[in-house]
C-alpha cells in the first residue's frame, strides 16, 4: 500500500515538473535565450502546445 501511494505521488511530481519545464523553455524562446531547437525532445510536444496556447505557435518551428 504504501509503495503504491508513493509510486503516485512521484508521478504526479514528475508530471508536473514536465509542465513546469515546458513553461520555462516557452519562457527563454519568447525571450529570445533559446530556440526551439535547443528543447530536450521528451519537453518538445509540452512546450509547443504552451506556445499555441500563447499565440505563438511560429516560435515553436525547428
Amino acid at each position: 500500500m504504501f509503495l503504491k501511494k508513493f509510486v503516485n505521488k512521484l508521478k504526479n511530481l514528475l508530471k508536473k515538473w514536465g509542465e513546469i519545464m515546458a513553461e520555462v523553455y516557452a519562457t527563454l524562446i519568447i525571450n529570445g535565450k533559446k530556440s526551439f531547437k535547443n528543447v530536450p525532445a521528451l519537453l518538445k510536444d509540452k512546450v509547443k502546445q504552451v506556445l499555441i496556447d500563447l499565440d505563438l505557435e511560429e516560435l515553436a518551428q525547428e
